[in-house]
């Protein structure tokens, strides 16, 4: 077929004029013509006149023809040869088909591949390429696309060609629909003969796939991985060593510490360069089957690094030390066995030069100390100092200069690491004899959750005392200041306004209220207060406060109010909670003297975020979130772990107690929450309080019953025992109790009261007890009233909160409870509610 000339395309476009038909013309033009010089002259007229309307009839059709473009003229048709030309030379097959799928046009390359000699002979494409299902199909879905006037593409192998010079040939096939005059619609196919371009391809794709085989099962396994890690190529040979299958590994199937063991990845990420240089490091490490086991190799790993300084993707050449892959020699295994050792140890160990250059390191070091390892510039050498920070470098050069003399037994070294957080280390500094110098080994120890531990231990131990101190000592003022303000209550009763004394001893009791306030605040930081607590909305609080907090601030202060979105409830004492807030802001307030913005906002904290706060004793969970932010002279970091001690203060003398942020922790910490602050010398405070989120149970325990309020006429009847060990007060209680017509029994134990209802049995109608007192506590004495069948009515008094004792009372009975210190009215006010 190749020898056959190639045909003349074919076109049937447009119509070639006929001699035969002009020569008819000019007959029937002189036939007609004969005809008139044998008519009369009337006759002839009528026949001229006939003809000429015929022919003035076929002359308006022709224009009309040629308007719409039915009819053209030999000239416009030779506009079109070099359009006809370029497409008749095409390389490739155009063919041309109008709608019911007939051939308008075909060019000689097409003519050519379809093997047709003359026009008669062609086939439509359709009918030239069949064979395999995959080439019906794709012949159909073309055909289908020129039948609905769209664009298709498809490519399709034949076998055998339609060349029939060889065993396949491949072959891409274009149809679009095409406008065409004179034909409702048409579509232009385009045939190419692509099988000289998918061989040359093919030989490409095998030549790279055999040096993919060459390399996938060279003797020595080889990795690629990004920056971060993940492995991008692997070679079968190392997937088989680690007993990976190659479906698992590769385009990030696969990351460096999946099959590195130990810290090994952190050790190859350690590895800096300068801008633009190539380095290659060795490392002697084990690798990690997928079963678990461990595989000895030497890693020859090459890292380029860019223009910014940042590595590039490495390439590394894995070396199998397993026993039995290498002649067996001695020192060679010994070495082996060294390196394994060293870079698997968990201890980060360093070998220093004289003046404390890291001469080699393992994988340990690298994960606890990686700015020892990074470079400073090209050519600088590594140090141990740049891992450290500067304040603890004497310590450190004071013993690598003892290393130096080669003594033995130095101290260890605690230094504070450099990096981001605040870690520690301890090192342990021993003399070494290396090759190029005498230096020293540096063993070290990470102890940064030691260290945190410890002081966190101390701190808390600390605030644990302090609140034992503080309550023990507000218990005595307690008692102190009840027989005080007692006494001054019964004085006062006996004076009238107008007597000189009178403002004496309203001075005397003044003094011991404030004295009282300042017990409290005692109280509130060793977590032994009263709390009434109650359901919260904090917004409508803070909103409620608002007032209050702009008159505490000032003018030269702009105090702003930032509620958070649906806030949660949380469950605190109102008062206690209004205190917490009134203290924080006056904090923030003394801390501009100057004036400037306190921000107060508002959030909820998911239990997610909690760990943000970068507080270790805070338990993840809900909370709700009071920050106080100012723009004062801030915290120094000295005293930042001092701040919530009591009597603590950086306030000038007389300006301040400094039991203001002990209160706000106090009470914080009774009603459940977190309050710490975060602050930067200079820049500010902010102080963080976490309430937890309240969520009502379906059964919740019933607060305890408060005294109703009580009648004008505080004055009673009925015998009341009066139970406290300090004279003072019980004293001051009985002349209180019995001025108002009581009758008074009176007990210094819970033993001795035991013995008086005893002998008034039936008699006794309320009982007020202490509850903290010797040989016999307050509720212990509760509860063996009850077992005696004794069932009058008992007031609890004490310093203390009512829950650090409720809990030892019987369960479901009804108290009341009388906080001290307390005046003459308070205790009257009680036993008359508990007596009605």
């Amino acid at each position: 077929m190749t020898d056959q000339p190639i045909p003349a395309a074919f076109e049937r476009t447009e119509r070639a004029g006929s001699p035969a038909l002009v020569l008819v013309f000019a007959l029937f033009l002189a036939g007609a013509a004969a005809l008139f010089s044998f008519l009369p002259k009337d006759e002839a007229g009528n026949v001229v006149m006939g003809l000429l309307a015929a022919l003035a009839v076929v002359g308006v059709f022709a224009v009309f023809a040629f308007a719409v473009g039915l009819l053209q003229f030999a000239g416009q048709a030779a506009k079109n040869d070099i359009t006809k030309l370029i497409c008749d030379g095409n390389q490739e097959g155009l063919i041309a088909t109008d709608a019911p799928g007939k051939i308008i046009y075909a060019n000689e390359t097409y003519m050519h591949l379809s093997g047709a000699r003359n026009p008669a002979d062609l086939r439509p494409v359709e009918r030239l390429f069949s064979g395999a299902p995959d080439v019906s199909e794709a012949i159909y879905r073309l055909a289908q696309a020129a039948r609905d006037g769209k664009p298709n593409v498809e490519e399709l192998r034949l076998s055998p060609p339609l060349s029939g010079d060889g065993r396949v040939g491949w072959y891409k096939i274009k149809v679009r629909p095409l406008p065409f005059a004179g034909v409702r619609r048409a579509n232009i196919w385009t045939v190419a003969d692509v099988t000289r371009e998918r061989e040359r391809q093919e030989n490409v794709f095998q030549e790279l796939q055999h040096a993919i085989d060459f390399l996938d099962y060279a003797p020595a396994g080889f990795f690629s991985c990004d920056r971060d890690g993940a492995v991008s190529y692997m070679n079968a040979t190392l997937a088989a060593w680690l007993d990976y299958d190659l479906a698992q590994v590769g385009s990030g199937g696969l990351a460096l510490a999946d099959f590195l063991a130990g810290d090994g990845a952190s050790l190859i990420a350690s590895i800096a360069g300068g801008a633009g240089e190539v380095r290659t490091e060795q490392f002697d490490l084990d690798l990690k089957r997928r079963g678990g086991q461990s595989l000895p190799v030497r890693l020859l790993h090459r890292v380029a690094f860019g223009s910014d300084g940042a590595a590039g993707p490495s390439r590394t050449l894995v070396l199998n030390r397993a026993p039995g892959e290498e002649p067996a020699e001695d020192l060679r295994a010994a070495e082996v066995r060294f390196a394994r050792v060293f870079n698997s140890t968990p201890m980060a160990i360093a070998i220093l030069d004289a003046n404390g250059g890291i001469v080699r390191s393992n994988a340990a070091f690298a994960r606890l100390m990686p700015e020892a390892l990074k470079w400073a510039d090209v050519g600088a050498g590594r140090s141990i100092y740049a891992g450290i920070l500067e304040r603890d470098r004497n310590a450190l050069e004071t013993a690598l200069a003892a290393a130096a003399g080669s003594q033995t037994d130095i101290p260890p070294v605690d230094v504070a690491l450099a990096g981001d957080g605040d870690r520690s280390a301890r090192l342990f500094i021993s003399a070494s004899d290396e090759r190029d110098g005498a230096g020293a080994t540096i063993y070290a120890l990470d102890t940064t959750e030691q260290r945190t531990l410890q002081n966190n231990f101390a701190q808390s131990q600390k605030m644990q005392a302090i609140g034992q101190l503080a309550g023990g000592v507000a218990h005595d003022f307690n008692n102190v200041l009840t027989a005080i303000i007692g006494y001054s209550d019964l004085l006062l009763a006996n004076h009238r306004p107008t007597d000189p004394s009178f403002r004496d001893i309203m001075q005397i009791k003044q003094n011991a209220n404030r004295a009282a306030g300042l017990v409290r605040q005692l109280l509130a930081f060793s977590r032994r207060q009263t709390l009434r607590p109650q359901v919260l909305q904090l917004g409508d609080v803070l909103s409620d406060l608002q007032m209050l907090m702009r008159r505490l601030v000032g003018e030269k202060i702009n105090l702003e109010l930032r509620h958070g979105r649906d806030l949660w409830l949380v469950r605190a004492d109102l008062n206690q909670f209004e205190q917490v807030i009134v203290n924080l802001i006056v904090n923030a307030r003394d801390a501009m003297p100057g004036g400037g913005d306190i921000l107060l906002r508002t959030r909820n904290v998911m239990p997610d975020e909690c760990a943000s706060f970068d507080e270790n004793s805070l338990l993840a969970g809900e909370y709700v979130a009071i920050e106080v932010e100012d723009g004062g002279h801030g915290v120094p970091p000295e005293v930042k772990d001092k701040i919530f001690e009591p009597f603590f203060t950086t306030k000038e003398v007389g300006k301040g107690t400094g039991l203001g942020l002990a209160m706000v922790y106090g009470i914080v910490k009774q009603t459940g929450g977190y309050v710490f602050c975060s602050s930067m010398s200079g820049k500010g405070a902010t102080f963080t309080v976490l309430l937890p989120r309240y969520v009502a149970e379906s059964h919740e325990a019933a607060p305890s019953v408060e005294p109703a309020k009580p009648a004008a006429d505080l004055t009673g009847h009925g015998t009341i025992l009066l139970v406290e060990d300090e004279e003072a007060v019980r004293a001051f209680g009985a002349r209180a109790l019995a001025s108002r017509g009581y009758s008074v029994l009176q007990a210094a134990s819970g033993l001795e009261a035991l013995d008086i209802v005893e002998q008034n049995q039936g008699k006794i109608d309320l009982v007020v007890s202490d509850v903290v007192m010797p040989e016999m506590d307050g509720p212990t004495m509760f509860g063996e009233l009850r077992k005696r069948g004794v069932k009058a009515k008992v007031i609890f008094v004490s310093g203390y909160a009512e829950e650090a004792f409720a809990k030892n009372l019987p369960e479901g009975e009804d108290f009341g409870f009388l906080p001290k210190p307390f005046s003459l009215k308070q205790l009257i006010e009680a036993v008359k509610a508990a007596a009605s």
